[in-house]
């Protein structure tokens, strides 16, 4: 046993005590040598369980043996999978009792593995191929007996039996035994064999006629490590439309270069030309609804069409029949539509295949012609030798299609003119109602009532704020406050807040992605989104169930960006999904149009979902809505992913009337008489020195002035040539620092730096509370100047 150079090794004595010879201790590794000499047991620790039958079975006097038996076995510090080939025989003293086993064994580790990795390959190989536009098929041995076929050669062939058979058996209708002849010298030989557009007959079933079509295939030999040849793969392409094509469109090319032939001869005659020019009209091919067919000769560099592409183009039909340059055939194209045109043409020469682009050609009489042109490129030993084509009139197409956006266009603006017309004058009765009742009140005497009118005044206001605030976000007008935020932690904030809102009979589950990318967002305006669309998901699950809010990553690539209309890049999503009604498509249409709703009267506005759409594009993202009747639906919101720190927001105390000023003097730039008027009053209650202006000149003026001024209050959009943003930074050249507020009754987002701005710099949007002007103020002015 010692001297052998099969491993193996000796149990003895009631112990099992362990010896072995230099083979074993190879394939024990860092077991050895502490294993000699011990428990069998202990030396196979972490095995003994499937062993341990197998040792009492050879001391029963029974041998056994075992073929690639895996074992989990711990010989290099680690726990390994491994497969051992072995047999257990007991072993006998001089009286014939049994006091030991022996056992001659090898590893099979590697040949396992490697089975197994070969396996996986050729699972992968043959789902590679099964997937593959071009028929395969792989043959073994001489007889070319088949191994695999992929759909596409069934689709071809006919769903012949044909794993198993050699490729004569399988296939006896192909017509001509040549292709058999061509397996066989490439198996002798183990050259490779390559058809082009070769012609094949046979029969996809017995019953059925042969018939012809035109293939390009590939013979290749399978080669074996040590170099010998195993067998056939075969790879094609079936050309047979290609063929009848490129058949019919030398048809053409020859009759064009005929036309061209007779119009040289005939060129010193304008009249002869015209009439020529009408012949050419007759003999080249025709084109029916605005249907014609061009070819571009690589070799020559020029292009050559029919009387229907030279109408389409503009271009003369007998400079179009004789051949023009590319850049004469497309003198017309539109600027705009140049580079890409010739990116795709250039692209189109370095590989076979199809191309399709719409582009804008410009007539001489002013009109432009949308044209979709398809083409195929055609190569010759590697090479581009033509391109060939239609080009299609989708002019009117595209003329109705934006007939057809424009009625749908006014038709919104018609919905959302009504829809504000109703709220406002609702919202305005009651204000002016109010308002008539307190001065009868006033005028009788009577102030018991005053309070009452006095809240509904303020009431309808505050709703027809709301409603302003909807309708700036529906039309991304909104001021925004976009800060870097992260989402999840926001998420996790209002999870409370929404159990509350949804109620006891909706389970609420949020899942949050690890590593979520952070985003520049107004925070509050996220919070309300999330809100709106937790109410809407409660509100389509009236006998309960389950609403998801989920975080994740997105990269989106150019293709889905397209679709999404959003610029390809990094985005976060946060989908809320509920267990609902759903909605159908109809409905999944307009669920972001104003005033739309499917809720009973007084039961919704039709502005939530658009507020969210609207907020969530002026943030340079999407909402997406997926949606099935009985199953329910999903509201995904995408926002673009923020590369830069998020910073810990403070906690902010409710806006409180703030009496605090101490002298400092505040100019108001506002050209509405009466809110100047206010915000004069209520800062000089609380203690401020206010000057004012109706302009941006005059309070330009008064910047100029020697006056002294801590902070400038001035609203966006203001008459005489200067806007609020224009005035501040003209105020800051000459006091540099100066504290500036900004007051805006919608969002001039691009004049105040699209939520950007500079330090020092705030922006309150109207209408507001009083107070809530005081206690940015006094917030503002207790701040180091910068």
């Amino acid at each position: 046993m010692l001297n052998s150079r099969f491993g193996m090794f000796l149990a003895w004595g009631p112990e099992l005590g362990f010896l072995y010879n230099d083979s074993y201790a190879e394939l024990i590794a860092d077991k050895h040598p502490g294993a000699l000499g011990m428990r069998f047991a202990d030396v196979w620790a972490e095995a003994w369980a499937e062993l341990e039958p197998l040792i009492a079975q050879a001391l029963g006097g029974e041998a056994v043996y075992f073929e690639e038996m895996p074992l989990v076995m711990n010989r290099k510090g680690f726990d390994e999978e491994t497969w051992w080939t072995f047999s257990y025989s007991p072993v006998r003293d001089e009286i014939g009792d049994i006091v030991g086993v022996f056992c001659a064994t090898h590893e099979a580790t590697q040949k396992v593995l490697g089975e197994r990795r070969d396996a996986a390959i050729k699972a992968r190989q043959q789902r590679l191929f099964e997937q593959a536009p071009s028929f395969i098929v792989t043959m073994s041995g001489v007889e070319h007996r088949v191994d695999f076929v992929n759909d596409a050669h069934r689709a071809l062939f006919g769903s012949h039996d044909w794993v198993g058979k050699t490729i004569r058996e399988a296939f006896p209708s192909l017509a001509d035994p040549g292709f058999f002849r061509k397996l066989d010298a490439v198996y002798a030989q183990g050259e490779v064999f390559e058809a082009s557009a070769a012609e094949v007959r046979y029969q996809r079933k017995p019953d059925l006629p042969f018939e012809t079509r035109y293939m390009t295939f590939v013979y290749a030999p399978v080669t074996e490590p040590d170099g010998s040849i195993s067998g056939v793969f075969c790879e094609g392409f079936d050309l047979t439309e290609q063929v009848a094509a490129v058949e019919a469109l030398a048809e053409s090319e020859a009759r064009l270069r005929h036309v061209n032939e007779t119009l040289e001869q005939r060129v010193a005659e304008r009249s002869r030309e015209l009439a020529d020019a009408m012949d050419f009209s007759r003999l080249a091919l025709s084109a029916v609804g605005g249907v014609g067919v061009w070819t571009f000769d690589v070799g020559q560099g020029l292009f050559f069409c029919d009387a229907a592409i030279s109408a389409l183009y503009d271009i003369d039909p007998v400079a179009g029949a004789a051949g023009l340059t590319p850049a004469r055939f497309l003198a017309n194209l539109h600027p705009d539509d140049v580079a890409p045109l010739k990116a795709v043409m250039a692209g189109g020469l370095l590989t076979e295949g199809d191309l399709e682009l719409e582009y804008r050609i410009r007539h001489s009489d002013g009109s432009v012609r949308h044209v979709l042109s398809r083409g195929h490129t055609y190569f010759e030993n590697g090479e581009p030798v033509r391109r060939t084509g239609v080009g299609i009139d989708m002019t009117q197409q595209r003329q109705l299609e934006e007939q057809l956006r424009q009625a749908q266009k006014m038709e919104a603006v018609g919905q959302l003119t009504g829809g504000i017309a109703h709220d406002f004058n609702n919202l305005l009765a009651g204000i002016s109602g109010s308002l008539e009742l307190l001065q009868k009140r006033l005028g009788q005497g009577r102030f018991g009532d005053l309070e009452r009118y006095i809240d509904g005044a303020q009431g309808a206001s505050r709703r027809a704020a709301a409603l302003t605030q909807r309708l700036l976000a529906f039309s991304r007008r909104q001021t925004l406050d976009p800060r870097p935020t992260d989402v999840n932690r926001l998420v996790g904030g209002m999870e409370d807040l929404v159990r509350r809102t949804i109620g006891p009979d909706i389970a609420l589950e949020v899942v949050q992605a690890g590593g979520l990318w952070n985003t520049l967002i107004d925070g509050a305006q996220l919070e309300n989104a999330l809100l709106n669309l937790s109410i809407n998901a409660r509100d389509a699950m009236p006998d309960g169930g389950r609403i998801t809010v989920e975080t994740a990553n997105k990269t989106i690539d150019a293709r889905t960006a397209r679709a999404y209309e959003l610029a390809p890049g990094d985005f976060l999503s946060i989908c809320v999904t509920d267990t609902g009604t759903g909605m159908p498509p109809a409905v999944v249409a307009r669920a972001f149009d104003p005033f739309f709703t499917t809720k009973p009267l007084g039961q919704g506005t039709g502005l939530g979902l658009s507020m969210i759409y609207g907020f969530v594009r002026q943030s340079g993202g999407q909402v997406r809505v997926y949606s099935e009747l009985g199953l329910g639906t999903t509201m995904c919101l995408y926002l673009p992913r923020f590369r830069g720190e998020v910073e810990t927001a403070a906690e902010t105390e409710d806006n409180v009337a703030v009496d605090a000023g101490a002298g400092e003097t505040i100019l108001v730039i506002d050209d509405e008489p009466t809110v100047r008027a206010l915000m004069a009053d209520v800062l000089t209650e609380a203690g401020y020195r206010v000057l004012d202006a109706d302009d941006g000149p005059s309070g330009l003026a008064v910047l100029q002035s020697s006056a002294r001024i801590d902070l400038l209050v001035t609203d966006v959009g203001l008459p005489g040539g200067m806007n609020g943003r224009q005035v501040a930074d003209a105020a800051r050249a000459i006091r540099p620092g100066l504290r500036v507020l900004f007051v805006t009754g919608y969002a001039e987002n691009a004049a105040v730096g699209n939520g950007h701005l500079d330090p020092g710099m705030e922006v309150i949007t109207k209408p507001f509370p009083m107070a809530s002007l005081t206690s940015k103020v006094a917030e503002m002015l207790d701040r180091p100047q910068g």
